[in-house]
């Protein structure tokens, strides 16, 4: 190990950063984020710095580099673009018993700076000696994907709690017991989601009966529609924090593979016939493993609060008194055009997007009861759970005006490797599903736009162009009806 890691404490002391580039900006505005007191020397000064010396935030000492600008110095940063000039710096700072840094020139470093997750007051630092700069960085920005911003506050309650748990709880293994309970539990819980409040009255009370026994809570966690890569952080967290996780059939392989391996795995998807999994089940089962104590995650696919009853489920958690997060996901209008190459939105040719779900719609004639965007040709439609209510929406986009030649783009299994594409139009849709078979999970996108997908296509198997197959005239999205402009 050639450098010994070391975290100074600059608040209110005096450092020289000589350069007034945009290498010594950067470095200026760290230092000045640790409370030091700065000092730029440099004949001229960037932009920022020049504002920053103007409002009194660091003090400018103009000229040519002087070693007397070296006196009473803690440490001394060299960040200008003349090598041999931070050479002479390091050298005078060396004599005078300064800590340097010269930047790119690590042979002249006395110091290293390294690379930073700030998670004040935690900070990760990692450093290559001066080896390796760019895997360094490559490093921290794995560990900012990690790092749960929340933990800085959930570092400040701690301390802020930490003379009452030590007066209250004396014995250490009883301190340490009950400190990793808090760290691991209801109180980070309540944290993480911004209820510090609510957070003081658990840790009081528990203070009071000494006890480490936890509360319950459920998150709401969108898990996309399939692409484990699109998974947000938020998400990627509470399946590693659950102790219970209720899934449903929409939810790929691939995600469900990032639960804790500990937790136990409910499959509570609903299917078609069956009773098992009610919504009003699901709703009793997630608030009885909650008031068990337990750390649940409702998983679903796409966003939960998007055709996916999270409201309901919300409802009952309220009325029980358990708390609740929400943590939202891709939905599958965006993830599914995404993966398409389908703009749901594209300048002179639609402006509005209309998501609605099929589901609500009866299975013989044209009853979608939507307003005016079905009739809109400058509004992009998306049905979703539509796969076996083609011939409904077929009826209904006719009878509300829509051209019979109208894109149609049907997306199977969209955002999974087996993903389908099939480009038809409102006049050949049903017979299109049916030559090609298509399968729930499915989406519907009606409009101009969806012939994109054949010109876009990047994921995935070509997209199957039915409309040629079938001989009928082709349409492009800038041949869109004029309404659309």
């Amino acid at each position: 190990m050639r450098h010994y890691p070391i975290f100074l404490d600059l608040r209110d002391q005096p450092v020289l950063v000589v350069g007034g580039g945009e290498v010594a900006t950067r470095k200026a505005a760290m230092l000045a984020r640790a409370g030091a007191r700065l000092d730029i020397g440099a004949p001229e000064l960037s932009p920022e710095l020049q504002e920053a010396a103007a409002s009194g935030r660091y003090r400018h000492i103009g000229g040519e580099y002087d070693p007397s600008w070296l006196a009473g110095q803690r440490l001394v940063i060299a960040a200008t673009n003349d090598r041999a000039l931070n050479a002479r710096v390091a050298a005078d700072a060396e004599a005078r018993g300064v800590l340097v840094n010269v930047v790119d020139q690590p042979e002249l470093c006395r110091f290293i700076v390294p690379s930073i997750v700030d998670r004040s007051p935690i900070l990760v630092a990692i450093s290559s000696g001066g080896a390796a700069p760019v895997l360094a960085r490559l490093l921290r920005e794995r560990l900012e994907s990690l790092l749960e911003p929340s933990l800085g506050a959930l570092a400040r309650f701690t301390e802020r709690w930490r003379a009452r748990i030590r007066e209250a709880l004396p014995d250490l293994r009883r301190r340490r017991g009950f400190l990793e309970s808090l760290l691991r539990g209801h109180a980070a819980w309540l944290i993480r989601h911004g209820h510090e409040d609510e957070a003081d009255r658990l840790i009081g009370k528990r203070l009071i009966q000494q006890s480490t026994s936890d509360s319950g809570s459920v998150a709401l966690v969108g898990a996309g529609a399939g692409d484990a890569n699109l998974l947000t952080l938020a998400a990627l967290r509470h399946l590693q924090d659950a102790d219970v996780v209720l899934y449903d059939r929409l939810v790929s392989p691939d995600i469900l593979d990032l639960i804790r391996r500990d937790a136990r795995r409910i499959d509570v998807g609903k299917r078609v016939g069956s009773n098992l999994n009610t919504q009003s089940r699901i709703n009793e089962r997630l608030v009885r493993e909650a008031q068990a104590g337990h750390r649940v995650v409702r998983l679903k696919g796409g966003d939960p609060l998007v055709f996916g009853r999270g409201g309901e489920e919300i409802d009952a958690l309220r009325e029980a008194g358990i708390p609740f997060a929400v943590i939202p996901g891709v939905t599958a209008a965006s993830a599914c055009a995404a993966h398409s190459g389908i703009p749901l939105t594209h300048r002179g040719v639609t402006r509005a997007v209309h998501l609605f779900t099929a589901q609500a719609d009866a299975l013989d004639g044209p009853r979608y009861r939507a307003p005016a965007p079905l009739d809109d040709p400058g509004t992009t439609l998306v049905a979703y759970m539509g796969a076996g209510r083609l011939p409904s929406l077929r009826d209904s986009l006719l009878v509300a005006g829509r051209s019979p030649a109208t894109p149609v783009a049907l997306i199977e299994n969209g955002g999974r490797p087996e993903q389908r594409v099939i480009v038809t139009d409102i006049d050949t849709v049903v017979a299109a599903a049916s030559d090609h078979q298509l399968q729930s999970p499915a989406l519907t996108i009606v409009g101009e736009v969806a012939t994109k997908a054949l010109d876009n296509h990047w994921y995935g198997s070509p997209p199957i162009d039915a409309r040629r197959l079938s001989g009928r005239p082709q349409t492009r999205p800038d041949s869109a009806h004029p309404r659309a402009a």
